[in-house]
């Protein structure tokens, strides 16, 4: 009984890796400071979610998730093969360390997907206003990559 549950598993996991193959889900990692795991859900042709988890041990480490909406602009850079946008968006950040900070993000940033492959590289930079526990400004940025399923 147990190898026929196991079986169903993996039948249902493996299905679900093929209706995905449309490619509007990518999971990567980003490297910055912090660095983590990356995800991005193309919501249509220009509109995406993407998130992160991510891991600092610099000045007694923290963890923090980040989610924004992005928009892209694939008509600025004409290049030969794949897609290059200019992408910009809005979200949220809550940073778990000494205190918890809840910010506000802004990114900006250039991706690009590589033709007849299913993966994306991405550098952005980040603008961030703190709203709790006190409001501060900051920046951050990240480089990295994903695999659209």
């Amino acid at each position: 009984m147990k190898k026929i549950a196991f079986a169903l598993v993996l039948l249902t996991a493996f299905a679900g890796v093929s209706f995905a193959k449309d490619g509007n889900f990518g999971l990567g990692l980003i490297f910055g400071e912090p660095s983590g795991v990356s995800f991005k859900m193309w919501t249509g042709r220009t509109t995406a979610i993407d998130a992160a988890a991510a891991w600092s041990f610099v000045g007694g480490g923290y963890f923090q998730v980040h989610a924004d909406l992005l928009f892209h602009n694939f008509n600025l850079f004409d290049v030969e093969k794949g897609d290059m946008a200019l992408y910009y968006g809005f979200g949220g950040r809550v940073k778990m360390a000494d205190e918890t900070q809840v910010s506000l993000r802004v990114p900006v940033g250039l991706s690009y997907q590589f033709q007849d492959t299913s993966i994306e590289i991405f550098l952005e930079v980040v603008p961030m206003l703190d709203l709790a526990p006190s409001t501060e400004a900051g920046i951050a940025g990240g480089i990295g990559f994903r695999y659209f399923f």
